[in-house]
């Protein structure tokens, strides 16, 4: 059984827009106990089986996802053998299109299985360059992406709590990227470095998502929720992950969290939510 984590962006700046399309970003990604659970065995078919299950099964393509891409890549690159095809279930916990990550997640928990060792620097960029940008975050727990190809290992492990809370909005990534029309200046702060946790708090707070006010124009929903939750007792700060549409609080601890959550259940009984914490 394989434990397939989320990540939450706990800032997220946008530099500038590449060649290639895509947007120069800085941020600081965690991954967090909120996980897809993956299963793999070998079988006796001519092609790969993919077998979705779990309360956001219905949101996935069972047969063009980061998982078949993955084994292809894998295949190409000989590092599985071309005729040997696999079952994959995963059972879903992590909310689709939510900016947590998930089939990204999903993308490089295989790669690790399959590999098992550690991944190399021109490996890690076949597979983003093919499966998608993402999938670096999930190499380590606690990174700070200076730029696009850039990321950087914390150097001390932080441990908070969070609340987790899905809409049920279906941002896409795409759309909301296309509607940046202004850029951020770069961080000079290596967040990687940071060793006080006191310090680490006041500097994250300052921080922003700069696709949060996009996301936020268009689903006036997410707005409330990040309001809401800033609020509770003991939350630090509430800010919404990745292109969104979930928000996270970054909590003092576990009781705060499991107040804060009663709390919101009141609020927005018909919202997903969870508390969880950093691995």
């Amino acid at each position: 059984m394989i434990k397939s984590y989320c990540k939450i962006n706990l800032s997220l700046r946008i530099l500038n827009k590449l060649k290639s399309g895509l947007h120069n970003i800085q941020s600081n990604s965690f991954l967090l106990d909120l996980h897809d659970i993956i299963k793999i065995k070998k079988i006796k078919k001519k092609k790969d089986v993919v077998v979705i299950s779990g309360p956001f099964k219905n949101f996935i393509n069972k047969n063009k996802n980061s998982i078949i891409e993955t084994l292809t890549v894998l295949r190409q690159k000989k590092m599985l053998e071309k005729n040997l095809k696999y079952k994959v279930n995963i059972y879903k916990n992590i909310p689709v299109f939510s900016g947590l990550g998930g089939s990204a997640s999903n993308a490089a928990y295989i790669l690790k299985y399959f590999i098992k060792k550690k991944i190399t620097t021109q490996t890690l960029k076949i597979f983003t360059k093919k499966v998608g940008s993402d999938l670096n975050l999930f190499i380590y727990n606690q990174t700070f992406q200076k730029n696009f190809k850039n990321i950087i290992r914390y150097k001390k492990k932080f441990h908070f709590h969070f609340i987790i809370v899905y809409p049920y909005i279906k941002c896409s990534t795409k759309k909301i990227y296309s509607q940046v029309r202004g850029f951020s200046p770069k961080v000079k702060q290596n967040y990687a470095n940071i060793k006080s946790k006191k310090r680490f708090i006041t500097l994250i707070k300052n921080e922003r998502n700069d696709l949060q006010k996009i996301s936020t124009s268009k689903f006036t929903k997410i707005k409330k929720i990040i309001n809401f939750v800033s609020k509770q007792k003991g939350c630090y700060f509430s800010r919404m992950t990745g292109s969104g549409s979930a928000c996270f609080g970054m909590f003092r601890n576990k009781k705060s969290a499991s107040l804060g959550m009663k709390s919101l259940k009141k609020k927005f009984p018909r919202y997903w939510c969870v508390v969880t914490k950093t691995i």
